[in-house]
């Protein structure tokens, strides 16, 4: 068969990644899940898997085929219930340079800046939430990749 979108549930080893990334390269759309709570983790988390000798040519083909990473997390609502917060990160020219030449620290400030392409921080996210009074600041402390921001 010949798909045109792919899901992978689970990219947790370096088999099923290589295929993911090799689907993407030749034109396929793919989705995949990973356990990590950023998008800067998740690339890393995915360079990672790979042996040393790889590691630049997977950067290479992320940067190429990388459309978007979207990390999330759910936080306890006022009043009940839950609700999603997000991390959305956008494959501009700017983030696959960034992939590309392994400045991935670089990358949250990258997607702070990056809302004109709809990108947000997890941060960010969290302040909205907060001053809507969806969430406590206790819990978007406790998620926060900057804390200090929230004291």
């Amino acid at each position: 068969e010949d798909p045109d979108i792919i899901l992978v549930g689970e990219m947790r080893d370096l088999e099923t990644i290589r295929l993911a990334l090799t689907a993407a390269e030749t034109g396929h759309l793919v989705f995949g899940t990973l356990h990590t709570s950023s998008a800067a983790k998740t690339i890393d988390r995915v360079v990672d898997v790979f042996p040393a000798g790889e590691k630049s040519m997977v950067r290479s083909m992320l940067s190429e085929s990388l459309r978007a990473v979207i990390a999330q997390t759910l936080l306890k609502k006022v009043g009940g219930g839950r609700l999603a917060a997000w991390e959305v990160m956008i494959g501009t020219p700017a983030i696959r340079n960034l992939i590309r030449e392994d400045k991935v620290a670089q990358m949250y400030s990258a997607i702070q800046t990056g809302q004109a392409f709809g990108m947000q921080t997890l941060d960010q996210n969290l302040k909205e939430l907060l001053q809507k009074g969806l969430i406590t600041r206790q819990d978007a402390r406790a998620r926060a990749q900057h804390k200090d921001a929230f004291t």
